[in-house]
């Protein structure tokens, strides 16, 4: 598996009514994508980034960090090899994610995700 970036999953209660102050304060103004329960804000000068997350739409849990990668089957099946516990199968979502998430060793769970670039 390699993973091309990582970005912090922040568990919000409003996205909208959160973003303000990653979009003010810490200057992350570019709203990448907003689809009501989770937001991408995104440093135009530094790439720096962070999700708002008030609850996974399609998911059984809730993740920690998103990891994307550029090969997404083989990310899966080396999660699979390695007895990992998946959390929610690869999936193409509705709107064009291709992604699973899998449970660490440390509980966390973590949603590896395919990289478009």
């Amino acid at each position: 598996m390699r993973a091309n970036h990582i970005m912090a999953n922040l568990r919000v209660a409003d996205v909208d009514a959160a973003k303000g102050f990653y979009t003010g304060y810490l200057g992350l103004s570019t709203e990448e994508f907003n689809m009501g329960w989770v937001a991408r804000c995104t440093s135009p000068d530094t790439g720096a980034n962070v999700q708002l997350v008030t609850r996974d739409a399609t998911a059984p849990e809730d993740s920690v960090i998103s990891v994307l990668t550029s090969d997404i089957d083989s990310a899966y099946a080396e999660a699979r090899e390695l007895g990992l516990e998946i959390v929610r199968p690869l999936t193409t979502e509705a709107w064009g994610v291709r992604r699973f998430l899998v449970r660490a060793p440390d509980g966390n769970v973590v949603n590896i995700v395919r990289d478009r670039h």
